[in-house]
């Protein structure tokens, strides 16, 4: 047979386009693909309904140190008096808040459902993916491709996702649902 008589380009045929701009091959670990293919979806469908995805943010590859005195006198409401002027050692907010850079991303919270544990509209969560969502952590989760942040409740084969607001619905899992969680929230920014 002709080489020239088969093959090339042809209506319909090959892999169908997912996206419409440019793609590239990105290499991630196994665990985490389930994840990342959820939040491209989201991505996606926020793109084509005109929303923007704003809410997640992740650390710089590269983050200056910058490091501060931190005191070690307590302050119940103030600042340390210049006769308590020990300095303990220096802060890093980086260090401190990101200790595993790779696996680290912020996400900014809208809604008061998890007002109770001092997360409030706006702050921004500092979640770790590295970190095990064990029982009662305050997890980002993803529930039939809905973006949450709750409480995780595991106990006696029983998964739920609780708020910490009474106006808001616990989550209770069965086996229909999808359940994915993204990372276990370690800290909480904000500012005054």
């Amino acid at each position: 047979m002709n080489k020239n008589q088969h093959g090339g380009k042809r209506e319909g045929s090959g892999r169908k386009k997912r996206f419409d701009e440019q793609v590239t091959r990105l290499r991630v670990p196994e665990s985490c693909v389930p994840a990342i293919e959820t939040m491209l979806e989201q991505i996606m469908n926020r793109r084509q309904s005109g929303e923007t995805f704003k809410n997640i943010m992740f650390p710089v590859k590269e983050p200056v140190l910058l490091k501060r005195p931190i005191f070690s006198s307590s302050v119940p409401a103030g600042f340390p008096s210049p006769a308590d002027d020990y300095v303990e050692g220096q802060l890093d907010l980086n260090e401190y808040f990101v200790p595993h850079p790779s696996a680290t991303f912020y996400v900014r919270v809208t809604g008061e459902s998890m007002i109770g544990a001092g997360i409030l509209p706006n702050d921004i969560l500092i979640v770790d993916r590295s970190l095990d969502a064990a029982h009662d952590s305050i997890v980002i989760a993803v529930v039939d491709n809905e973006l949450t942040v709750k409480r995780l409740y595991r106990k006696n084969g029983r998964i739920e996702l609780r708020p910490e607001n009474p106006a808001y619905p616990v989550i209770q899992l069965d086996q229909e649902m999808e359940l994915v969680i993204w990372g276990v929230v370690s800290g909480v920014t904000r500012k005054l």
